[in-house]
C-alpha cells in the first residue's frame, strides 16, 4: 500500500517546490497509482458509512415494526373492550327498555281500573238522580191529589166544633219546619209570597199554597250525598277524572312544595287512589326530607319509599295509600 506520503505534506502545508520536486522523483505512475489508491480508500470509506447509516435505519425498521405489532395488539384488544362495553350497553338499554314498557303497561292498566271505578261512580250518580227524579215525581203526583180532593162544607155547628177539637194552626214563616198536608216528609220554608211559599224538601224545591202546609217543630232529616247539588258532584267527578298520579315539585321552594303536595295527597286520599309518585329531584337532600316529614304525619298514607333506580331512584318518593 501507499504511505501516501505526498498527500500528507501538502496537507501539512510542506511548499510546493519540495513537493513537485517529490512527485518529479517518484515519477507519474506512482503519484497516478497513489491517487487511485486515495479514490479507492475514499470509496471504501463511503460505502462504509453507507452500510452502517443502512444497519442503522434497519434497526429502527425493526423497532418501528415492533412498535407496530405491538400497536396493532393493543388496538385489537381495545376494540374487543369496545364491542364489549356496546354489547353490555346494548343490554342495559334493552333492559330498560323493556322495563319502561312494562311499567307503562301497568299504569296502562291501573288507568283503565281509575277508569272503571269512574264509570260505577258515573252509573251510581245517574241512579241517585233517577232517584231524586221519581222522588219529586211523587211529590208532584201528591199535590195533584190534594188538589182534586173535594172540600166538605161546614156548616155553622162543624165549624165550631173544628175550632174546638182542632188546635189553631201556626202562621207559615220563612225558615219554619212545615209539613205538607197529607206527607211525612219535613221541609223548610225558603219564601213567603202571599197565599203561596217556596218550600224546600230534601233536595226538591216546590211551591205550595200556604195553608197546605202545618208548621211543626220535627227538624228536616240530615243532608246525605243525594242531596248534594247536581253541579257540585259534576265538579267533583270532573276533578277526579284529570287527577294524575304522578307530581312534580322540581325547583320549588320548600313551603311551596309542602303545600302543593299537601294538596296533592288529600286528592288521592279522596279519590281512593292506590299509589302516587311525587318527583323531588335529588338536589341537596332538603326538599326531599321536608316531603317525607310531611309523609310521616300524614294519616291516610301506608308506607313510602324511593322509586326503582330505573325509573328515578332517589329523586322520586312512592307513597302508598291505604
Amino acid at each position: 500500500g501507499s504511505s501516501f506520503a505526498v498527500e500528507i505534506a501538502r496537507k501539512i502545508g510542506l511548499p510546493a517546490e519540495i513537493i513537485q520536486s517529490a512527485e518529479d522523483i517518484v515519477g507519474k505512475e506512482y503519484m497516478n497509482l497513489d491517487n487511485y489508491l486515495l479514490d479507492i480508500t475514499r470509496d471504501k470509506r463511503y460505502w462504509e458509512n453507507k452500510r452502517t447509516a443502512i444497519r442503522q435505519k434497519e434497526k429502527k425498521l425493526e423497532q418501528m415494526l415492533a412498535q407496530y405489532a405491538e400497536d396493532a395488539d393493543q388496538l385489537r384488544s381495545k376494540r374487543r373492550e369496545i364491542i364489549e362495553e356496546a354489547r353490555t350497553e346494548a343490554k342495559k338499554i334493552l333492559d330498560s327498555s323493556n322495563a319502561i314498557i312494562e311499567r307503562t303497561i301497568a299504569d296502562i292498566k291501573e288507568a283503565n281500573a281509575e277508569r272503571e271505578k269512574t264509570l260505577e261512580a258515573r252509573r251510581k250518580l245517574k241512579e241517585e238522580r233517577i232517584e231524586l227524579e221519581r222522588e219529586g215525581n211523587r211529590y208532584k203526583d201528591s199535590n195533584l191529589l190534594l188538589a182534586k180532593v173535594p172540600k166538605k162544607k161546614k156548616g155553622k155547628h162543624n165549624v165550631q166544633a173544628d175550632r174546638e177539637t182542632s188546635p189553631a194552626k201556626r202562621e207559615v214563616t220563612v225558615g219554619a219546619n212545615v209539613r205538607l198536608d197529607g206527607g211525612s216528609t219535613v221541609g223548610t220554608v225558603l219564601e213567603v209570597s202571599g197565599k203561596n211559599a217556596l218550600v224546600i224538601f230534601g233536595n226538591l224545591k216546590t211551591t205550595v199554597k200556604t195553608d197546605r202546609l202545618t208548621v211543626t217543630d220535627a227538624k228536616p232529616k240530615t243532608e246525605t250525598k243525594s242531596s248534594i247539588s247536581m253541579q257540585t258532584i259534576d265538579s267533583g267527578y270532573e276533578r277526579q277524572l284529570q287527577f294524575k298520579q304522578e307530581i312534580d315539585v322540581r325547583g320549588m321552594r320548600a313551603d311551596e312544595a309542602i303545600q302543593t303536595v299537601t294538596y296533592f295527597i288529600d286528592d288521592a286520599i279522596r279519590f281512593s287512589v292506590a299509589r302516587v309518585r311525587i318527583l323531588h329531584g335529588t338536589g341537596t337532600g332538603a326538599l326531599r326530607q321536608a316531603i317525607r316529614e310531611l309523609l310521616s304525619t300524614t294519616s291516610g298514607i301506608s308506607s313510602y319509599h324511593d322509586e326503582d333506580v330505573r325509573f328515578g331512584g332517589a329523586g322520586i318518593t312512592v307513597v302508598n295509600l291505604k
